[in-house]
């Protein structure tokens, strides 16, 4: 269908409206971000709310935690050191980090502790898509979660360093044989040490000579400097009785300050353009205009299923996940992959790609119609609100 610009204007209206009405109004959300681009050009952005618990009006160029919306950028950090020959996706992961040779698993739980088993070597495509056997602490599900919360990995405000953060996790069993399931976890920070290590500097020096200066991307890393806190928005939290409240005061914010570990798996603060142009990249397979930091071929390897087999995430794990679901849904190196669109019950094509944080953040791309995406608030946790679905239903709503 062709896109004039009458069609363009009355679905922005439609959008924009909805969003004041449903989620700003009715105190559901504390502001929105929005911007829908087709081929690179914006579509639509509106900005919505109050940034700050005082009112304070949400800036265009309001600053987010984008959190796991960080795991793509370090997906692509490791793709770009695999096209150079540096490491491999099969290699395993003690090649560089020799802190994790001879990991276990875990068995069942003992009066004394956990009994664990041998179990094969974790590789490095493993991290890129979660079948490495790590988990995350606060998925409360299992004892190996209960283990992670008590050795506090990655807990907020914590001092421990990269080699604090891979120490603490050899202590620990793996849940399951590395490739045998699907389980969002830990893994990709575990692979942005990888990338610090074969790069020999920090990751957020990487990011910036590799990503974010060739994109442009002006106002993204893992603080906020004195001379943009402004732009830093108040984090709210959805409590079930007593509604939203205040979490984490942009003043105060533990993102002012530069984190001991750089987390590759949720540590970004970035923008609404920033992120489009990250996402622009995607779409024109690893370019923005004369700019190339990745292959058409790596960006095709990052963007398909690569769970074993061709299985799917509602065969690969025991768990449901909110901002995936399972039924139709696959995952690449970075990203979920719809591989029905039916089945998922949300607007798509086969093949499209996305993620979210767990502020209620959240991306989709859509190579085949050239879509890209993208939603950012503050709200904890991810799921609360429909943030996903209203993203999905208002960019087809531009082109179909």
């Amino acid at each position: 269908m062709v896109m004039t610009r009458d069609r363009i204007a009355a679905a922005s209206e439609r959008l924009s409206a909805r969003v004041e009405q449903d989620f700003i109004a009715s105190g559901r959300l504390p502001h929105a971000q929005i911007l829908i681009a087709r081929d690179g050009e914006v579509l639509h952005r509106s900005v919505h709310g109050a940034a700050r618990a005082d009112g304070t009006p949400l800036s265009d160029d309001a600053l987010f935690r984008i959190a796991s919306m960080t795991k793509p950028v370090t997906a692509t950090a490791f793709m770009m050191l695999v096209e150079e020959g540096r490491v491999r996706l099969d290699d395993p992961v003690s090649a560089v980090i020799p802190e994790f040779e001879g990991l276990v698993r875990f068995q069942s739980e003992g009066d004394s502790g956990f009994r664990t088993a041998p179990c094969a070597p974790m590789r490095m495509i493993d991290l890129l898509r979660h079948t490495s056997g790590l988990t995350y602490g606060f998925l409360n599900r299992t004892p190996v979660d209960a283990a992670y919360r008590a050795a506090a990995i990655l807990a907020p405000g914590s001092d421990r360093d990269a080699d604090g953060f891979i120490e603490a996790l050899r202590g620990l069993p793996l849940e399951f044989e590395p490739g045998g399931r699907w389980n969002y976890s830990v893994s990709t920070d575990v692979l942005g040490v990888v990338v610090e290590r074969i790069e020999g500097r920090p990751l957020g020096d990487v990011f910036a000579d590799r990503i974010f200066e060739p994109l442009g991307m002006v106002d993204t890393g893992f603080h906020c400097p004195d001379d943009k806190s402004a732009r830093l928005t108040d984090a709210w939290f959805h409590h079930p009785t007593a509604g939203r409240v205040l979490a984490e005061p942009a003043d105060t914010s533990r993102w002012r300050q530069t984190p001991a570990f750089a987390s590759g798996g949720g540590g970004l603060l970035s923008t609404v353009d920033d992120y489009h142009r990250f996402c622009t990249m995607l779409v024109n397979g690893g370019s923005v205009g004369k700019t190339s930091i990745l292959s058409t071929d790596s960006i095709a390897a990052m963007t398909r299923n690569q769970l074993p087999d061709g299985r799917d995430l509602a065969s690969m794990s025991p768990f449901a996940f909110p901002e995936t679901g399972a039924a139709g849904t696959g995952f690449g190196l970075g990203f979920a992959v719809t591989l029905n669109p039916e089945a998922t019950g949300l607007p798509g094509s086969v093949g499209d790609f996305y993620w979210s944080g767990i502020y209620s953040t959240a991306f989709f791309v859509d190579p085949i119609e050239r879509l890209h995406a993208i939603f950012m608030t503050q709200l904890l946790p991810t799921g609360a609100q429909p943030v996903r679905q209203l993203l999905r239903q208002a960019a087809y709503d531009f082109i179909r």
